[in-house]
């Protein structure tokens, strides 16, 4: 099986970005704009900040436009996110309600190693200057 979808692997990671970015960015339209079931835009400055953070970030995410930078500084927020908002409601995140922040964390950390990927607009600009190179 690991054959078979490690040749895959590229544009998996490139879904797996893309999809991780839209739905971030998701959440930081729900914050500043109260989309998406909100109650009504966030109020509070911090909500404020994790909302911009959440709805750039994401987006830069989703495009592959700087994802080591974007999802380095999205990792950092969803870590005070949950150290702030859940770990005080106990210490397992099945418990505290912060399993989205946690995931989020890791897989924004796993990002920020990895870079844009294939499907990207880095990837796009890399290849632009390659060809202007030869």
């Amino acid at each position: 099986m690991l054959s078979w979808l490690g040749k895959y692997s590229d544009i998996l990671y490139s879904i797996l970005r893309i999809v991780a970015g839209l739905l971030f960015a998701l959440h930081g339209a729900q914050k500043l704009f109260g989309m998406f079931g909100a109650q009504g835009p966030a109020s509070e400055p911090l909500y404020i900040v994790a909302g911009i953070i959440e709805l750039f970030g994401g987006l830069l995410v989703f495009l592959g436009l700087g994802t080591g930078y974007a999802a380095f500084i999205a990792s950092g927020q969803m870590a005070v996110a949950y150290f702030m908002a859940h770990a005080p409601q106990g210490f397992w995140p099945i418990e505290n309600r912060g399993e989205l922040a946690a995931l989020y964390c890791f897989l924004f950390l796993y990002m920020a190693s990895r870079g844009s990927g294939s499907l990207s607009v880095d990837g796009l600009i890399r290849k632009g200057k390659l060809k202007s190179a030869a």
